[in-house]
């Protein structure tokens, strides 16, 4: 295994002219499609640890939401076809399972995060949710199975990519939707729906912000009452953004729902709070990378985790560690600002091992990392890589956010 080190020549990502930053709420069709398959993962992965013993070869990693019809309208609205999901994927059958047990485990399990995801959606009958489930090829399980006398071996060749620390921009994102998903679950405010998503374009200390929300017409009395629901959630977009800015930036700007034209009654106004239920499909990968946010300006790779088998997927459990190893990069402090993390699988080879762990440091202005330093990341990476089993198990327990 190599690791390697180098010294970047740019500023911080906070100190570049430019940044832009992207969230989909937990509502968006993209963003349910992952939530909808990495829940189904979790459910399998409980399974065969309960039925079996250990975790056998699946995959869930592909899913595509296709948008319902529905009309809208202040204080009701109505779901008219449903919001159809396909979650295809790969799943051993051992002694006593089926497909069809397997495939309801899933169904269920997607039903739930649904109902935790999406609080003015009735899932039982403004979703249909089929999956198809087959058992892997038999390469892949071999290779699969060669892994459990002792360490799991990769699944694939792939990239892993991770970055710390987060920008204020990117606090400020995650902060926006943290505080404006929490006010869909209060009453006053449950005209919120979760199908948000926030664009933040910083140049310079000013910050550009539009947040798109799909309102939720039967907590809305009137057009006037949608203009005063957009003020507040305006006036609680500013205050998390000043909170978590923490100083760093002199001017925010804030649109919300700019396609709104108010005097013509054209509004986002939506039955159940998702766009979903008429307006978009979805599909897993096709949103937010491991750790909740799109990045243009850093490293990142197009691996979608969400339903991966964590037990030897390195697109997922690289992207996982890779940001876990650049966050303690950062900690090892020093002339050390931020750091970039590229972790690259070889199919076949233990997981522990990758074809390469590339560390790119971007040192404090007039610094340089000293040879001590530099070995404090190394063995860092040493230390992430021979306990990537905690890793495996942080994401089994939902503790990662991989969407």
């Amino acid at each position: 295994m190599e690791i390697t080190i180098e010294l970047g020549s740019g500023p911080t990502p906070d100190r570049q002219a430019v940044e832009v930053v992207e969230r989909k709420g937990i509502g968006h069709p993209d963003t349910l499609c992952d939530a909808v398959a990495e829940r189904a993962a979790r459910a399998l992965s409980r399974h065969y640890l309960e039925r079996h013993g250990e975790i056998l070869h699946f995959n869930v990693d592909k899913a595509l939401l296709v948008g319902g019809r529905a009309r809208a309208a202040f204080g009701g609205g109505e779901v008219l076809a449903p919001i159809e999901i396909d979650l295809a994927g790969r799943a051993s059958l051992a002694e006593g399972d089926t497909s069809e047990a397997l495939e309801e485990l899933v169904r269920q399990a997607a039903a739930d995060v649904l109902r935790a995801s999406v609080h003015a959606l009735d899932v039982a009958r403004e979703v249909r949710i089929r999956p198809r489930l087959r058992p892997g090829s038999s390469e892949l399980r071999a290779l699969f199975g060669r892994g459990h006398a002792a360490v799991p071996r990769a699944n694939d060749t792939s990239i892993g990519v991770g970055s710390a620390p987060r920008t204020p921009t990117e606090r400020v994102v995650l902060a926006i939707d943290r505080v404006l998903r929490a006010a869909a679950r209060v009453p006053e405010s449950a005209f919120v729906g979760e199908d948000l998503k926030v664009l933040a374009v910083r140049q310079g200390r000013r910050l550009s912000l539009t947040i798109a929300c799909a309102m939720v017409g039967r907590s809305l009395r009137s057009l006037a009452h949608y203009a005063e629901a957009k003020e507040l959630i305006s006036s609680l977009a500013r205050a998390a953004a000043r909170e978590a800015a923490d100083g760093a930036l002199d001017e925010v700007e804030l649109s919300v729902n700019a396609a709104d034209d108010l005097p013509r009654g054209e509004v986002y106004l939506t039955v159940t709070g998702t766009s979903a239920e008429a307006g978009d499909d979805g599909e897993v990968g096709r949103g937010n990378r491991v750790g909740g946010l799109i990045t243009p300006g850093r490293p990142m790779t197009m691996e979608a985790a969400a339903g991966k088998n964590a037990v030897s997927h390195v697109g997922k459990l690289y992207g996982v560690l890779a940001h876990s190893l650049a966050a303690q990069v950062v900690e090892v402090g020093g002339a050390i600002a931020a750091a970039d993390v590229l972790l690259v699988s070889r199919i076949g080879a233990p997981i522990d091992q990758p074809a390469l762990a590339h560390v790119r440091l971007t040192p404090r202005a007039g610094a340089a990392p000293s040879a001590a330093e530099r070995g404090a990341v190394h063995r860092v990476v040493e230390r992430g890589l021979a306990q990537i089993e905690q890793t495996r198990r942080a994401i089994l327990a939902g503790e990662i956010a991989l969407y």
